[in-house]
């Protein structure tokens, strides 16, 4: 007896919320460290904002580099391996981080270590999210991409967002140190669970090279990087932006962005597989996109809001659409080096938004900024449409036989091959009519000539 569909679709969401709450566990602790890390180098250690700018960025560019590394990790030793690798360095980052506080008396050492910490966090991040990510779509199926990206997604913004007033909490209440040993358990933690859940098969055949696997997903990835202009802008400047028009609660304005954020994800993540990856993210790409002129021209903090949530409420769809095309780009055994080369597109969006924008601020002000994060999706919709134009259709059908053969040719030629498939048709139906025309004449000579004799 089939089981009905509700269950099913209940007994996929545990499978992928069991790999996503590692992911959970990684972004928290990311969490943690970004609430208190800026303070200790600036407030304790007595060195410059640019230098904790920097102990800031040095975890996403280790992140940026080592994405990569880990997809490729996930999809030849598998996800499960990587994912316990990577909560292993992840724990030695939260080691590192307490030394860096036991090391405060010299602060040149301390910093030196903190970085260090940094570094191990974001090959740390690397290994969890694309190994995760990856042991969820194994776990219910490539049919169902979207829905693990999407929970990939919620559960690493949802982590951000309750581990810095965690972090802080800590910091107040047992010392800067609590946050590195906090980070040291959860990792051992997020360790047993993943360690106690089943691994996937990992895919045989041969794997396409990095350069290969980077040249299929970089339309995608640079679709990903201007729609991420928005989110960069708005994280990073909307707390300016509303103290320069004295306007109050860019707190709230935030949680309005990230809360669309994740209803949206929560609720519509399933139209991708039903509508496709191209449709979503052209009609969410639209959303964002308008969100950010409302945002540009509000005249009141009302509008601005509302133009944050709408931003946020497009925005989060983006990535799972684009992200199920262009997995389906590369065979089953490179799929965690794509999804891991696709994620560090993000990446590059966010660290190269801030001083776009940063420097439009010093030219022109405030309100020009979401007009370029606007530009950048619309820029984005031109690209994802001509991709949508060019996508895989049927090839031509070489014989009757190989009807169900499919091959992939532009989008052009979908005439042309329906033209040729009714030809070959027609000319193996014409072959058998002659066969049996022929069959019968000879039969009736044969007749013929027996009623001679």
């Amino acid at each position: 007896m089939t089981p009905p569909a509700s269950h099913l679709h209940g007994v996929r969401t545990l499978r992928v919320l069991s790999t996503s709450l590692l992911i959970f566990v990684c972004y928290f602790i990311i969490g943690l460290q970004l609430a208190v890390v800026p303070g200790f180098v600036h407030l304790h250690l007595g060195y410059s904002a640019v230098l904790a700018g920097l102990a800031i960025s040095s975890q996403y560019a280790a992140t940026l580099i080592s994405r990569p590394i880990a997809g490729r990790k996930s999809d030849s030793a598998g996800a499960k391996q990587t994912v316990r690798i990577g909560l292993v360095v992840c724990a030695a980052s939260g080691l590192l981080f307490a030394a860096a506080v036991r090391l405060e008396q010299n602060p040149w050492m301390s910093l030196s270590v903190l970085i260090a910490s940094r570094l191990l966090l974001g090959v740390g991040e690397s290994g969890v999210a694309a190994g995760a990510t990856l042991w969820g779509i194994g776990r219910v199926g490539a049919p169902y991409t979207a829905q693990v990206i999407s929970w990939a997604g919620i559960a690493s913004y949802g982590a951000l967002a309750a581990g810095g007033p965690c972090g802080l909490w800590l910091e107040r209440s047992a010392g800067t140190g609590a946050v590195g040993a906090a980070a040291i358990a959860l990792a051992l933690i997020g360790f047993l669970w993943a360690s106690a859940l089943g691994a996937v098969r990992v895919e045989r055949g041969d794997r396409l090279s990095f350069r290969q696997v980077l040249r299929r997903v970089l339309p995608y990835g640079t679709s990903l990087t201007l729609a991420g202009f928005g989110f960069g802008t708005i994280a990073s400047f909307i707390t300016l932006f509303y103290a320069s028009r004295h306007w109050p609660n860019a707190g709230w304005t935030l949680s309005l962005f990230a809360g669309c954020f994740v209803v949206a994800r929560l609720l519509f993540s399933g139209t991708i597989r039903r509508w496709g990856g191209y449709r979503i993210a052209l009609l969410s790409l639209g959303i964002e996109c308008a969100g950010l002129f409302l945002l540009a021209f509000a005249p009141a903090p009302a509008l601005a809001d509302f133009g944050a949530a709408v931003a946020g409420f497009g925005f989060s769809l983006v990535f799972p659409a684009l992200g199920v095309e262009a997995v389906r780009h590369v065979p089953a055994q490179d799929r965690g080096t794509a999804l891991a080369v696709y994620a560090a597109f993000i990446d590059l969006s966010l660290g190269i938004s801030g001083p776009i924008a940063g420097a439009i601020v010093w030219a022109r002000g405030y309100p020009p900024i979401f007009l370029f994060a606007a530009a950048g999706a619309a820029l984005s919709i031109a690209l994802v449409f001509k991709l949508y134009r060019a996508r895989a259709v049927p090839a031509v059908v070489k014989s009757p036989a190989a009807a169900l053969t499919v091959e992939t040719r532009p989008e052009a030629a979908r005439s042309q091959a329906r033209g040729a498939a009714c030809r070959e048709l027609c000319a193996a139906a014409a072959d058998e009519i002659a066969t049996s025309v022929e069959v019968s004449t000879n039969a009736s000579r044969h007749r013929r000539a027996e009623n001679r004799t």
